[in-house]
């Protein structure tokens, strides 16, 4: 085993000692995980029944609270989203009685917290804290995840790029990986899980695990570690362990490599026209990397490859990518997640109820904030009253999204 892998099972005895606290926080505009804003909505579905479930912690608990839940506490344990989206407000700064109102009625499995829902450090850990105890409360004790885009750099660091935090800083991923030392690298993870845990978070949807090879690539530029592939991949497995270390889940993203395109998925369609080859020999090492040293998430991005995937359809909605290559070729179990379904990419072809279940179909796990939470919440219910999906399809991701919340 190479330095700095671990196993899962060695990952998860880390974290099961370093006790992830559980919280999180809500404002205005919502915002897909790279930074640009969109409007957020209104869950407005009935409450899901709350159930008895056994204490969490490894993954025969997971499967006897699995065996506890209904099926509309299964399907809102599949779904990542703004505080904004679940209380309907414009911007979210404390998590007070609306906050718990809409955790009981849709207790979702994972809050992502965005730059204006961050003021000050006592703020965010109280509004952490009471979306933690609102969301254990309506689930019977199940942690929910709450997550940040803090990839360090200047680019996309929501808790670092506060004037009101004293946290470590670090420049472009560019210049870490440019200097070929993968102790810097495991700074980064080291110091940003640190800060995180202590505040409250207990994912981070980092690292950049994209190649840069495409040089007139902007949406990813210096957030990439560099355009070699297995310099990438060093630096992705030293920040990954080091970050499991500090308490916190990173995701690596964005399968099956952004560095390639030159067209931004946050805005409409993006191509990567490499072949199965290409990718094998260089957008796939940092995550082939990071899943042997036991990375917990993986992020698939809005990418089409016409060239491997003959399906027209972005990687997040793909069976080629999600199930068939990222699943059983790669030999990933853990949590996929879509990167945000308000991007353009997928707005412009689907409605929020199609993609929610096209990327279920393809073998996804957990959704990232769906344009119209509702219509998705309730498009997933329907597909498995109508036979679209099965209830074996939503168990298989419901026990990930558990088994991975047992070390929480």
């Amino acid at each position: 085993m190479a330095k700095n892998e671990l196993t899962r099972r060695e990952i998860l005895g880390v974290l099961g000692l370093a006790g992830a606290s559980v919280a999180l926080s809500s404002c205005g505009l919502g915002q897909d995980p790279e930074g640009v804003a969109t409007p957020g909505t209104v869950a407005s579905v009935a409450p899901v029944p709350v159930t008895t479930a056994p204490a969490m912690s490894d993954s025969s608990a997971a499967e006897r609270i699995l065996g506890t839940m209904t099926l509309e506490q299964k399907v809102a344990q599949l779904f990542f989203v703004t505080p904004e989206q679940l209380t309907g407000t414009d911007c979210v700064i404390e998590a007070g009685e609306a906050m718990e109102a809409a955790l009981a009625t849709l207790p979702v499995g994972g809050v992502i917290c965005f730059s204006q829902n961050i003021e000050t450090p006592g703020q965010l850990r109280e509004m952490l804290a009471n979306i933690g105890r609102f969301s254990k409360e309506a689930t019977a004790g199940i942690p929910v995840f709450l997550g940040v885009d803090e990839e360090g750099g200047p680019l996309v660091s929501r808790v670092a790029n506060s004037p009101a935090f004293d946290v470590a800083t670090f420049p472009h991923m560019a210049t870490i990986g440019f200097t070929g030392d993968v102790t810097q690298a495991e700074r980064v993870g080291a110091d940003i899980g640190f800060y995180l845990h202590e505040i409250g978070f207990n994912i981070d949807f980092a690292p950049v695990a994209d190649v840069l090879t495409n040089p007139e690539n902007t949406v990813i530029g210096p957030r990439s570690f560099g355009t070699d592939p297995h310099l990438v991949a060093d630096m992705v497995v030293a920040e990954t362990t080091a970050m499991l270390a500090a308490g916190v889940l990173p995701c690596v993203k964005h399968f099956p490599g952004h560095g390639d395109t030159n067209a931004d998925s946050h805005t409409g369609e993006a191509v990567s026209t490499r072949t199965r080859e290409d990718l094998d020999s260089c957008e796939f090492e940092p995550f082939r990397r990071a899943i042997a040293a036991g990375v917990p998430l993986v992020m698939v991005g809005h990418i089409k490859t016409p060239n491997v995937a003959a399906d027209d359809l972005p990687a997040s909605l793909s069976r080629v990518m999600i199930g068939k290559t990222l699943r059983r070729e790669l030999g990933f179990n853990g949590i996929i997640i879509s990167d945000s379904f308000q991007m353009g990419a997928v707005t412009e072809r689907f409605s929020s109820a199609e993609a929610a279940v096209r990327f279920l179909e393809a073998g996804g796990d957990m959704i990232l904030m769906p344009e119209d939470l509702d219509a998705a919440y309730q498009g997933v219910l329907d597909a498995v009253a109508s036979g679209i999906l099965s209830r074996e399809r939503i168990d298989e991701s419901c026990l990930r999204v558990l088994g991975t919340k047992s070390v929480l």
